[in-house]
């Protein structure tokens, strides 16, 4: 007689299930029943899940993310169109931002990317070996202005930077923010803030450890 598999549980047991036809575990990024998973496994005595899960644990255990958040302002000057041959000349302040990110756990920046609406990881050319995801992520992003017209702004080459629920993300402290809530969620713990650990929204260097 063959074996008799009872769902306990239908989403981890989805994974059981897969891994047993295909002998790969292929879970989501920032998968978060991972413990529920191992017991899945355990109770069903799959050893070979077992060692993988184990694997996966080790591997996703200490780690370092480091973020470093760039900002410059700078004058737009642009015509704004008064009526028939009539224009005047405008100007208004607008600050580019520039996240330059380093993570020894890529698995991390893919979570934020996929929150952010950012492709990744980036994809190897078309005759090109298959790259391993990258430990370094950059993010540039500038919001635009109430007063500066949408035609002027998309000259500028610019784009805005959109969180989850269509939340902009109009400043540093909101980029911070964001970054707090994927990086605390994997696990990591704030290590060195910079400049004033008391004002942790508007620091622009920060790293985080995982142990």
């Amino acid at each position: 007689m063959g074996n008799v598999f009872i769902d306990r549980d239908g989403k981890p047991f989805r994974h059981i299930l897969n891994y047993l036809r295909s002998c790969h575990l292929d879970l989501p990024e920032g998968y978060k029943e991972m413990q529920l998973l191992k017991r899945e496994a355990d109770f069903y005595q799959i050893k070979p899940l077992l060692e993988e899960l184990a694997g996966r644990e080790r591997a996703q255990g200490y780690a370092l993310l480091q973020c470093n958040i760039l900002s410059q302002s700078q004058t737009v000057h642009f015509n704004q169109k008064q009526g028939p041959l009539n224009y005047t000349l405008s100007t208004c302040s607008l600050t580019v931002y520039r996240a330059r990110l380093f993570c020894t756990c890529p698995g991390l920046l893919g979570l934020l990317c996929s929150r952010l609406g950012c492709p990744w990881p980036p994809q190897p050319a078309p005759d090109g070996p298959q790259r391993q995801p990258p430990c370094h992520l950059e993010l540039h992003w500038g919001p635009r202005p109430a007063e500066l017209p949408h035609g002027e702004y998309g000259r500028l080459g610019l784009h805005q930077l959109w969180a989850q629920g269509s939340r902009e993300l109009r400043d540093g402290p909101a980029f911070v923010e964001e970054l707090l809530e994927v990086a605390l969620g994997q696990r990591f713990r704030v290590d060195s803030l910079l400049p004033e650990p008391g004002d942790i929204l508007n620091c622009t260097s920060l790293r985080f450890l995982r142990y």
